[in-house]
């Protein structure tokens, strides 16, 4: 049973104008073991022939069209023909770290994309960044730059938000043992040396453990949402500046078990986290109304939409489709959450909700950037 504490801080969360979630950039899936999707318009399929093996963490990118391009666990690249890549061994996240890889398309060039990459648990190998040149291996992809240092120690957290200009990123990490988001701004000159720094919410740090833990954006770039992991855990919520790279208005619920999950839904007015019982026991859903009023009410508006026969459950992710998927630990089908717009049981949780035909999911689902391949355009007030 879940129970609600406190809250130690207070914001006003204003809806805003969204655009739809799915593009060709996100249509393909690899997570878990060798477990894949491809989304195409309404329909979800099974893939079998992926070769990454992941506990937690992992990306995927494909073009504007939906054609594979690589995927990775944060620690081996493999290509579009499912072959490591050129350099593709010895990244330096770990396929146990909760957001082990982030892959974005460098500004204003077709051929460049990097790979993020976070340690586990706070470990020295912290933040770092990795350069894919598609051009190379005749088409299918090389390492040319590995491991470049950005921050450590820091939490296995790892997110992107699309810059308000449309073009340029934000890549969003957390330091360790501080309350400092860090946004490094991604640009067609690199990546930044100097993140922006916003010292706010809760400090992520204490037992290592509460390193682990999910950090995503809503649809529309103007929040962020964190799941803090621990016996004694929770969610926060804040603001996001996608002008100035700036955290602001951290909303603190707390009162929950093994808070590891987040998702915003597509319109950005519901908020979905994932919970299990200490040790593994009772795992569930739970979705917040984040236009219920102030902070307290947003609280208060909490309700479980679904609980789960698998003693664990993981990462949440938004799919092409318009539905929420739901990693279930060493599990032959994925939960799906089929409207995910709706309020409590109206948003239709589906325990056994994808088959993955023969693969199993883990605690992990692929982690992709805000804004991938659309022009974003916020309404709401920064």
């Amino acid at each position: 049973m879940i129970r609600f504490k406190s809250i130690a801080a207070a914001v006003a969360l204003s809806l805003s104008s969204l655009a739809a979630f799915a593009q060709g950039e996100t249509a393909n899936w690899y997570f878990g073991k060798n477990a894949g999707i491809a989304f195409k318009g309404d329909s979800a399929i099974a893939l079998t022939n992926g070769r990454l093996i992941t506990e937690e963490g992992s990306a995927t990118i494909s073009d504007k069209d939906g054609n594979l391009l690589f995927y990775t666990n944060g620690i081996t690249v493999w290509n579009r023909n499912h072959r490591v890549m050129p350099n593709g061994n010895g990244l330096m996240g770990r396929n146990s770290s909760t957001q082990s890889a982030l892959i974005i398309p460098k500004p204003g060039n077709d051929s460049i994309y990097y790979i993020f990459t976070t340690d586990i648990q706070a470990q020295s190998n912290g933040m770092r960044y990795n350069i894919v040149n598609m051009t190379k291996d005749g088409g299918n992809g090389d390492l040319t730059s590995k491991n470049n240092f950005m921050i450590a120690p820091a939490t296995e957290k790892l997110t992107a938000v699309r810059h308000s200009n449309n073009r340029d990123w934000w890549v969003i990490g957390h330091r360790w043992n501080s309350n400092a988001y860090m946004a490094y701004l991604v640009n067609a000159e690199g990546v930044a040396t100097e993140p922006v720094i916003s010292r706010v919410g809760t400090i992520h740090g204490g037992n290592n453990r509460k390193a682990i833990g999910y950090l995503v954006p809503s649809p529309d770039g103007t929040r962020l949402a964190a799941a803090l992991w621990d016996d004694k855990s929770n969610f926060e919520v804040l603001r996001f500046n996608r002008s100035t790279g700036a955290v602001t208005d951290p909303v603190l619920l707390t009162g929950f078990v093994e808070a590891y999950g987040v998702c915003f839904s597509p319109d950005g007015t519901k908020l979905y986290g994932t919970v299990n019982a200490k040790g593994g026991g009772k795992a569930q859903v739970v979705q917040f109304d984040l236009k219920a009023g102030d902070a307290a009410a947003i609280t208060k508006s909490a309700v479980v939409v679904g609980s789960s026969g698998s003693p664990r459950i993981g990462g949440l992710q938004l799919a092409p489709d318009g539905k929420i998927y739901i990693a279930r630990k060493d599990n032959y089908h994925l939960a799906v959450i089929e409207k995910p717009n709706a309020a409590g049981k109206a948003a239709g949780f589906k325990d056994e909700g994808f088959r993955l035909a023969g693969k199993k999911s883990d605690l992990g689902l692929p982690n992709f950037p805000q804004g991938l391949g659309k022009q974003v355009k916020s309404m709401s007030k920064q």
